[in-house]
């Protein structure tokens, strides 16, 4: 899989006051109408039953200048969790998840339905809002290693 280029994205949710936010490549477009996408997330993560218990999530596709928020989000330091969110600028749309105020573009969405497969838990979500940030070179991740195009 590390030769399988990926768009970085960033899945986020908040409940209760807690807010988390994972790095992921494995989230896509699922249908135009209604709009839905759907993210893959490491289901062995206990952190990851908050998707679940909020409802809703944010998809936020990420530039080429985000890589260190993309490496603080996955864990590669070990920040404490509003450190993590610190190295950015949010904001919030119709459900309440945590928008990156300069995405490419963020999906805001309404969990739908959750599929077990194997390892991952798959999360679809209808787009309830949309944001636009600023056009930039998409981060991707190829080679286990995060590049700009």
């Amino acid at each position: 899989m590390a030769r399988y280029a990926g768009h970085v994205q960033v899945a986020t949710t908040q409940w209760q006051g807690v807010r988390r936010g994972v790095t992921v490549t494995a989230a896509c477009s699922v249908s135009d109408d209604p709009a839905t996408v759907l993210v893959c997330l490491n289901a062995s993560n206990e952190a990851n039953a908050i998707f679940e218990q909020s409802g809703s999530f944010a998809l936020n596709a990420l530039a080429g200048h985000h890589q260190a928020l993309a490496k603080a989000l996955a864990g590669f330091e070990r920040l404490p969790v509003d450190q993590r969110f610190a190295l950015a600028d949010w904001v919030q749309l119709a459900t309440g998840a945590p928008v990156l105020a300069d995405a490419l573009v963020a999906f805001d969405c309404r969990l739908l339905e959750i599929k077990r497969m194997g390892t991952h838990m798959v999360l679809f979500g209808q787009v309830v809002a949309m944001h636009f940030g600023p056009d930039n070179p998409p981060l991707i991740y190829l080679d286990r290693a995060f590049h700009a195009l």
